[in-house]
């Protein structure tokens, strides 16, 4: 699976542990942003758009089933797999009722967390892929595809390609909003200079074809896809 911009949050508190599964992630090629405890994890995971959560349960100011569910219900449906050391079923149960995706008890080997890692990515973005979403009685955005669609004549929208993938970020995250720098970040290769007036030029023409209300823009928070 490509990983080039799959974005992954960690929250470990274990200052060794910790930096050892952020440089094996980062080896993979994953962006990987580690938080120590759980208030700062609930923070980053609202502000910010990641493609996965790894979540440790006993973490300072809180834990990490209290950081899921609040996070779900804020709205966000990220993969989250829970490392852990406890061991009972009553632990395993209240994990996955707090929404996670997958549980991994310490200690674990690192090749079995990367394993589990990318068999999830995998299914969640097959899993994204495959939607056809209808954003308007117009508009419908094939995501496999990241191709803006007539509903009614089944006829190619024309977008350029920074738009097309500017659309599917802002939909893969619909409701939430996506900072700038998360976008360049995202939309952007290595070797171009995003600016500030290109993407209010790609937002500007996303609301001529979408409607002027289908993105929402916020001061210091970003862009929102908002129908």
């Amino acid at each position: 699976m490509a990983k080039k911009g799959v974005k992954i949050l960690l929250l470990e508190d274990d200052l060794l542990l910790g930096e050892m599964l952020c440089d094996e992630l980062k080896e993979k090629g994953y962006l990987v942003t580690h938080c120590e405890n759980a208030q700062s994890a609930l923070e980053i995971g609202y502000e910010q758009a990641f493609d996965l959560w790894i979540f440790d349960v006993k973490v300072p100011l809180g834990n990490g089933f209290e950081v899921l569910k609040d996070l779900r219900g804020l709205g966000k449906n990220t993969p989250t797999i829970f490392l852990t050391s406890l061991s009972m079923i009553e632990d395993l149960k209240r994990g996955f009722l707090a929404g996670c995706d997958d549980y991994l008890r310490k200690p674990f080997d690192v090749d079995e967390l990367l394993l589990r890692v990318d068999c999830l990515l995998k299914r969640s973005f097959a899993h994204q892929n495959s939607e056809i979403l209808e954003l308007s009685e117009k508009h419908c955005f094939d995501i496999l595809q990241k191709t803006l669609f007539d509903k009614n004549t089944k006829k190619e929208i024309p977008l350029t390609n920074k738009e097309r993938e500017l659309l599917a970020l802002l939909l893969q995250n619909r409701g939430n909003f996506v900072s700038q720098d998360e976008i360049f970040e995202r939309i952007w290769s290595y070797d171009e200079n995003p600016t500030n007036m290109a993407l209010r030029v790609y937002i500007k023409n996303l609301r001529k074809v979408l409607g002027g209300e289908s993105i929402a823009t916020q001061r210091h928070r970003g862009y929102c896809y908002a129908k």
